[in-house]
Protein backbone atom coordinates (compact mmCIF):
# COMPACT_ATOMS: atom_id res chain seq x y z
CA UNK A 1 0.00 0.00 0.00
CA UNK A 2 2.82 2.19 0.34
CA UNK A 3 6.10 2.89 -1.01
CA UNK A 4 9.53 3.12 0.98
CA UNK A 5 8.34 4.84 3.85
CA UNK A 6 7.89 8.10 2.91
CA UNK A 7 5.26 7.88 -0.15
CA UNK A 8 1.67 8.89 -0.75
CA UNK A 9 -1.04 6.23 -0.41
CA UNK A 10 -2.75 5.17 -3.99
CA UNK A 11 -5.26 7.62 -5.80
CA UNK A 12 -8.37 5.85 -4.53
CA UNK A 13 -7.42 6.56 -0.70
CA UNK A 14 -8.25 9.87 -1.86
CA UNK A 15 -10.86 9.46 1.20
CA UNK A 16 -7.17 9.31 3.84
CA UNK A 17 -5.49 12.19 2.01
CA UNK A 18 -4.75 13.41 5.71
CA UNK A 19 -2.38 10.28 6.08
CA UNK A 20 -1.19 10.45 2.92
CA UNK A 21 2.57 11.74 3.28
CA UNK A 22 4.24 9.55 6.02
CA UNK A 23 7.77 11.36 7.42
CA UNK A 24 11.20 9.78 6.52
CA UNK A 25 12.07 11.15 9.55
CA UNK A 26 13.21 9.00 12.86
CA UNK A 27 9.82 7.84 14.48
CA UNK A 28 8.56 9.90 17.90
CA UNK A 29 8.77 6.44 19.96
CA UNK A 30 12.07 5.08 19.00
CA UNK A 31 12.91 1.65 17.93
CA UNK A 32 13.96 -0.28 21.26
CA UNK A 33 17.43 -1.60 20.57
CA UNK A 34 16.43 -5.19 21.78
CA UNK A 35 19.56 -7.31 22.63
CA UNK A 36 17.94 -10.46 21.09
CA UNK A 37 14.52 -10.38 19.46
CA UNK A 38 12.25 -13.07 19.55
CA UNK A 39 12.48 -14.46 15.85
CA UNK A 40 9.66 -16.40 14.11
CA UNK A 41 8.80 -17.76 10.88
CA UNK A 42 5.57 -16.47 10.49
CA UNK A 43 3.67 -13.47 11.98
CA UNK A 44 -0.26 -12.74 11.96
CA UNK A 45 -1.73 -9.65 13.20
CA UNK A 46 -5.23 -8.24 12.24
CA UNK A 47 -7.67 -5.54 13.57
CA UNK A 48 -5.30 -2.76 14.82
CA UNK A 49 -7.45 0.05 13.76
CA UNK A 50 -4.42 2.44 13.28
CA UNK A 51 -6.98 6.04 13.42
CA UNK A 52 -9.07 4.99 15.81
CA UNK A 53 -8.48 5.87 19.97
CA UNK A 54 -8.87 2.56 20.41
CA UNK A 55 -5.66 1.25 19.37
CA UNK A 56 -3.67 0.26 21.85
CA UNK A 57 -0.40 1.72 19.88
CA UNK A 58 2.20 1.54 22.81
CA UNK A 59 1.97 -2.25 23.25
CA UNK A 60 1.89 -3.42 19.29
CA UNK A 61 4.80 -0.93 19.24
CA UNK A 62 6.62 -2.45 22.22
CA UNK A 63 6.01 -6.20 20.01
CA UNK A 64 7.48 -4.55 16.75
CA UNK A 65 10.63 -4.32 18.90
CA UNK A 66 10.78 -7.29 20.51
CA UNK A 67 9.80 -9.32 17.40
CA UNK A 68 10.93 -10.77 14.00
CA UNK A 69 9.95 -13.01 10.90
CA UNK A 70 10.37 -13.92 8.22
CA UNK A 71 6.88 -13.71 6.83
CA UNK A 72 4.25 -11.19 8.32
CA UNK A 73 0.40 -11.27 7.16
CA UNK A 74 -1.18 -8.19 8.39
CA UNK A 75 -5.15 -9.69 8.34
CA UNK A 76 -7.25 -6.67 7.99
CA UNK A 77 -8.38 -3.45 9.87
CA UNK A 78 -5.15 -2.42 9.88
CA UNK A 79 -6.58 1.18 9.46
CA UNK A 80 -9.82 2.09 10.25
CA UNK A 81 -11.57 3.61 7.60
CA UNK A 82 -15.33 3.91 8.67
CA UNK A 83 -13.74 6.17 11.57
CA UNK A 84 -11.03 8.50 9.72
CA UNK A 85 -14.08 9.24 7.18
CA UNK A 86 -16.00 10.28 10.12
CA UNK A 87 -13.47 12.17 11.93
CA UNK A 88 -9.55 12.45 11.24
CA UNK A 89 -7.61 10.45 14.08
CA UNK A 90 -3.72 10.04 13.49
CA UNK A 91 -1.39 10.20 16.26
CA UNK A 92 2.61 9.95 15.86
CA UNK A 93 1.91 6.46 17.63
CA UNK A 94 0.40 5.42 14.84
CA UNK A 95 2.78 6.64 12.03
CA UNK A 96 5.28 4.61 14.18
CA UNK A 97 3.52 1.55 13.50
CA UNK A 98 3.64 2.26 9.73
CA UNK A 99 7.05 2.76 9.63
CA UNK A 100 8.04 -0.27 11.65
CA UNK A 101 6.07 -2.32 9.30
CA UNK A 102 7.65 -0.23 6.32
CA UNK A 103 10.90 -1.09 7.96
CA UNK A 104 10.50 -4.74 8.27
CA UNK A 105 9.91 -4.81 4.23
CA UNK A 106 12.89 -3.05 3.69
CA UNK A 107 14.94 -5.65 5.67
CA UNK A 108 13.57 -8.70 3.98
CA UNK A 109 11.00 -9.55 6.05
CA UNK A 110 7.94 -11.37 3.26
CA UNK A 111 4.50 -8.63 4.03
CA UNK A 112 1.51 -9.62 3.17
CA UNK A 113 -1.75 -7.63 4.06
CA UNK A 114 -5.22 -8.81 3.69
CA UNK A 115 -7.87 -5.77 3.82
CA UNK A 116 -10.65 -6.20 5.64
CA UNK A 117 -14.16 -4.53 6.50
CA UNK A 118 -12.76 -1.19 8.10
CA UNK A 119 -10.01 -1.12 5.79
CA UNK A 120 -12.20 -2.31 2.11
CA UNK A 121 -11.03 0.71 0.15
CA UNK A 122 -7.59 -0.97 0.14
CA UNK A 123 -9.31 -4.16 -2.12
CA UNK A 124 -9.40 -3.34 -5.31
CA UNK A 125 -5.63 -2.82 -4.70
CA UNK A 126 -5.37 -6.33 -4.97
CA UNK A 127 -2.17 -8.20 -6.74
CA UNK A 128 -0.29 -5.08 -6.33
CA UNK A 129 2.79 -4.21 -4.00
CA UNK A 130 3.45 -1.04 -2.74
CA UNK A 131 6.78 -0.66 -1.27
CA UNK A 132 7.53 -4.29 -0.28
CA UNK A 133 3.76 -4.72 0.85
CA UNK A 134 1.78 -7.21 -0.82
CA UNK A 135 -1.86 -6.12 -0.97
CA UNK A 136 -4.18 -9.75 -1.49
CA UNK A 137 -7.76 -10.57 -0.85
CA UNK A 138 -6.98 -13.60 0.82
CA UNK A 139 -3.59 -15.97 0.80
CA UNK A 140 -2.48 -19.53 1.48
CA UNK A 141 0.35 -20.30 4.40
CA UNK A 142 2.28 -23.30 4.29
CA UNK A 143 3.84 -24.23 7.88
CA UNK A 144 7.61 -25.57 8.14
CA UNK A 145 5.75 -29.14 8.92
CA UNK A 146 3.38 -29.27 5.99
CA UNK A 147 0.35 -28.06 6.62
CA UNK A 148 -1.74 -25.75 4.31
CA UNK A 149 -3.37 -22.92 5.84
CA UNK A 150 -6.00 -20.53 4.48
CA UNK A 151 -5.74 -16.98 5.32
CA UNK A 152 -8.13 -14.09 4.95
CA UNK A 153 -9.75 -11.55 7.53
CA UNK A 154 -13.32 -13.42 8.17
CA UNK A 155 -15.81 -10.81 7.27
CA UNK A 156 -16.92 -12.75 4.77
CA UNK A 157 -18.65 -15.02 7.01
CA UNK A 158 -19.85 -12.16 9.29
CA UNK A 159 -23.82 -12.66 8.76
CA UNK A 160 -24.74 -9.24 10.27
CA UNK A 161 -21.90 -7.87 7.71
CA UNK A 162 -23.14 -9.25 4.76
CA UNK A 163 -27.18 -8.96 5.50
CA UNK A 164 -27.74 -6.01 7.18
CA UNK A 165 -25.04 -3.78 6.10
CA UNK A 166 -26.09 -0.57 8.46
CA UNK A 167 -26.71 -2.73 11.49
CA UNK A 168 -22.86 -3.24 10.94
CA UNK A 169 -22.20 0.13 10.89
CA UNK A 170 -24.36 0.99 13.74
CA UNK A 171 -22.42 -1.98 15.95
CA UNK A 172 -19.74 -0.06 14.47
CA UNK A 173 -20.45 3.00 16.61
CA UNK A 174 -21.79 1.63 20.03
CA UNK A 175 -18.27 -0.23 20.29
CA UNK A 176 -16.39 2.55 19.94
CA UNK A 177 -17.87 4.05 22.89
CA UNK A 178 -17.28 0.71 24.86
CA UNK A 179 -13.65 1.55 23.21
CA UNK A 180 -13.44 5.02 25.16
CA UNK A 181 -14.56 3.47 28.18
CA UNK A 182 -11.78 0.52 27.63
CA UNK A 183 -9.28 3.82 27.38
CA UNK A 184 -10.25 5.41 30.44
CA UNK A 185 -10.51 2.43 32.65
CA UNK A 186 -6.77 1.60 31.06
CA UNK A 187 -5.40 5.39 31.83
CA UNK A 188 -6.63 4.62 35.27
CA UNK A 189 -5.01 1.62 35.92
CA UNK A 190 -1.96 2.85 34.60
CA UNK A 191 -1.85 5.74 36.72
CA UNK A 192 -2.24 2.76 39.83
CA UNK A 193 0.65 0.64 38.22
CA UNK A 194 -1.49 -1.67 37.46
CA UNK A 195 -0.94 -3.89 34.56
CA UNK A 196 -3.18 -3.56 31.04
CA UNK A 197 -6.76 -5.12 31.33
CA UNK A 198 -9.59 -4.57 28.60
CA UNK A 199 -13.56 -4.52 30.37
CA UNK A 200 -14.82 -4.99 27.13
CA UNK A 201 -12.96 -7.91 26.32
CA UNK A 202 -14.25 -9.32 29.78
CA UNK A 203 -17.68 -8.54 29.04
CA UNK A 204 -17.68 -10.22 25.72
CA UNK A 205 -17.01 -13.19 27.25
CA UNK A 206 -19.64 -12.69 29.81
CA UNK A 207 -22.19 -12.20 27.54
CA UNK A 208 -23.89 -15.30 26.22
CA UNK A 209 -25.51 -14.03 22.91
CA UNK A 210 -22.05 -12.62 21.91
CA UNK A 211 -20.11 -15.87 23.11
CA UNK A 212 -23.02 -18.01 21.29
CA UNK A 213 -22.01 -15.90 17.74
CA UNK A 214 -18.10 -16.09 18.16
CA UNK A 215 -19.02 -20.16 18.66
CA UNK A 216 -20.85 -19.62 15.40
CA UNK A 217 -18.91 -17.96 13.45
CA UNK A 218 -15.69 -20.03 14.44
CA UNK A 219 -17.67 -23.18 12.95
CA UNK A 220 -18.64 -21.08 10.06
CA UNK A 221 -15.34 -20.05 9.15
CA UNK A 222 -13.82 -23.86 9.84
CA UNK A 223 -16.42 -25.50 7.52
CA UNK A 224 -15.30 -23.39 4.38
CA UNK A 225 -11.70 -24.36 5.23
CA UNK A 226 -12.52 -27.91 5.24
CA UNK A 227 -14.42 -27.36 1.86
CA UNK A 228 -11.44 -25.82 0.22
CA UNK A 229 -9.19 -28.65 1.23
CA UNK A 230 -6.65 -26.94 3.58
CA UNK A 231 -5.51 -27.93 6.78
CA UNK A 232 -6.56 -24.91 8.67
CA UNK A 233 -7.47 -21.23 8.68
CA UNK A 234 -5.90 -17.96 10.08
CA UNK A 235 -8.48 -15.13 10.22
CA UNK A 236 -9.17 -11.88 12.47
CA UNK A 237 -12.24 -10.08 12.66
CA UNK A 238 -14.08 -10.88 16.08
CA UNK A 239 -11.00 -9.81 17.89
CA UNK A 240 -11.19 -12.80 19.97
CA UNK A 241 -8.15 -14.73 19.92
CA UNK A 242 -8.60 -18.58 20.11
CA UNK A 243 -7.76 -22.13 18.84
CA UNK A 244 -9.76 -24.56 17.76
CA UNK A 245 -9.89 -27.79 15.94
CA UNK A 246 -13.15 -28.92 14.24
CA UNK A 247 -13.80 -32.05 12.11
CA UNK A 248 -15.35 -31.87 8.23
CA UNK A 249 -15.65 -35.12 6.19
CA UNK A 250 -13.64 -36.73 9.08
CA UNK A 251 -10.32 -35.25 9.12
CA UNK A 252 -9.11 -32.42 11.13
CA UNK A 253 -9.59 -29.00 10.75
CA UNK A 254 -7.57 -26.35 12.32
CA UNK A 255 -8.66 -22.91 13.41
CA UNK A 256 -7.01 -19.99 14.29
CA UNK A 257 -7.59 -16.46 15.57
CA UNK A 258 -5.50 -13.88 16.30
CA UNK A 259 -6.94 -11.31 17.93
CA UNK A 260 -6.66 -7.92 17.80
CA UNK A 261 -4.73 -4.77 18.89
CA UNK A 262 -7.63 -3.26 19.88
CA UNK A 263 -9.09 -5.41 23.54
CA UNK A 264 -6.62 -8.35 24.08
CA UNK A 265 -3.40 -7.07 22.19
CA UNK A 266 -2.45 -10.83 20.31
CA UNK A 267 -0.66 -11.92 17.75
CA UNK A 268 -0.40 -15.24 16.34
CA UNK A 269 3.34 -16.74 15.30
CA UNK A 270 4.58 -19.38 13.80
CA UNK A 271 7.73 -20.92 15.28
CA UNK A 272 10.62 -22.93 12.74
CA UNK A 273 9.27 -25.97 13.39
CA UNK A 274 5.85 -25.37 12.14
CA UNK A 275 4.29 -25.03 16.19
CA UNK A 276 1.82 -22.54 16.13
CA UNK A 277 1.02 -19.80 19.83
CA UNK A 278 -0.69 -17.39 20.22
CA UNK A 279 0.91 -14.34 22.33
CA UNK A 280 -0.98 -12.29 24.23
CA UNK A 281 1.05 -9.26 24.71
CA UNK A 282 -0.01 -7.65 27.44
CA UNK A 283 0.66 -10.18 29.85
CA UNK A 284 4.18 -10.77 28.07
CA UNK A 285 4.82 -7.17 28.89
CA UNK A 286 3.16 -7.61 32.92
CA UNK A 287 5.83 -10.26 33.03
CA UNK A 288 8.78 -8.63 31.82
CA UNK A 289 8.05 -5.83 33.63
CA UNK A 290 7.69 -7.91 36.65
CA UNK A 291 10.86 -9.73 36.40
CA UNK A 292 12.79 -6.33 35.97
CA UNK A 293 11.43 -5.11 39.44
CA UNK A 294 12.40 -8.15 40.96
CA UNK A 295 16.03 -8.10 39.48
CA UNK A 296 16.44 -4.11 40.87
CA UNK A 297 14.84 -5.12 44.16
CA UNK A 298 17.91 -7.93 44.30
CA UNK A 299 20.82 -5.16 43.41
CA UNK A 300 19.45 -2.83 45.54
CA UNK A 301 19.26 -5.85 48.47
CA UNK A 302 22.73 -7.39 47.96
Amino acid sequence: MLDDGTAHLPAGLAGLSNIAEFPPVAPSVPERQVEERRKYRTIWISDVHLGTKGCNAELLIDFLDHTDSETMYLVGDIIDGWRLKKKFYWPPEHNDIVWRVLKRARRGTRVVYIPGNHDEMVRPFSGMNFGGIEIARAAFHDTADGRRLMVLHGDEFDTIMLAHRWLAFVGDALYHVMMKLNGWVASVRKVLDLPYWSISKAAKHKVKNAVEFISKYEEVVARAAGERGVDGVVCGHIHTAEARVFEHEGRPVEYWNDGDWVEGCNALVEHFDGRMEILHWAEEVARRESIATADEAAREAA
